[in-house]
């Protein structure tokens, strides 16, 4: 019997934390443009408008998701990595309905994200699971500028 999955805060610089960015950065850089690629580095997710998370199996690592404070009641998704040894466990899912939750509790209305396009094959299943949460398309937000291999989505808290 596998233990229970647990999501709570974490260091992005812990060691069991770091194969996970690692993965996360390396499928970013491998399928996007330069000027597509928005994944933070372990500086950028220690940012003090960052809340860095981890899913725990027991004391291993299987996912990581950070939420970025943006301020006006609205947060940003960033960092969504499960562990390729994890996948197709509903892992991502479990994960992002605790942002969710999260979110909702710190006072945020709705949250925004940034993923690759229909054109970023690697992307497909971020973009059908997050579709399937009820993300809705939109523009671009904050600094980001529209690029073709860019998905910009949004979620009302409220809804």
């Amino acid at each position: 019997m596998t233990a229970a999955l647990d999501i709570r805060p974490a260091d992005p610089s812990s060691p069991d934390i770091r194969p996970l960015l690692a993965a996360h950065l390396a499928h970013s850089s491998a399928a996007s443009a330069p000027e597509a690629r928005h994944a933070l580095d372990l500086q950028g997710l220690q940012a003090a408008n960052i809340r860095f998370f981890a899913v725990y199996e027991g004391e291993v690592a299987l996912a990581c998701g950070a939420l970025k404070d943006l301020g006006d009641g609205q947060m940003e998704v960033k960092s969504v990595h499960v562990a390729s040894r994890a996948r197709g466990r509903g892992i991502a899912r479990t994960l992002m309905l605790s942002l969710h939750e999260i979110a909702a509790q710190s006072g945020a209305r709705a949250l925004l994200l940034e993923t690759g396009s229909d054109q970023l094959p690697p992307f497909d299943a971020a973009r059908a699971l997050y579709e399937n949460l009820g993300y809705q398309y939109c523009a671009p937000y904050g600094d980001y500028k529209a690029h073709p291999e860019s998905a910009f989505m949004r979620y009302d808290l409220a809804d």
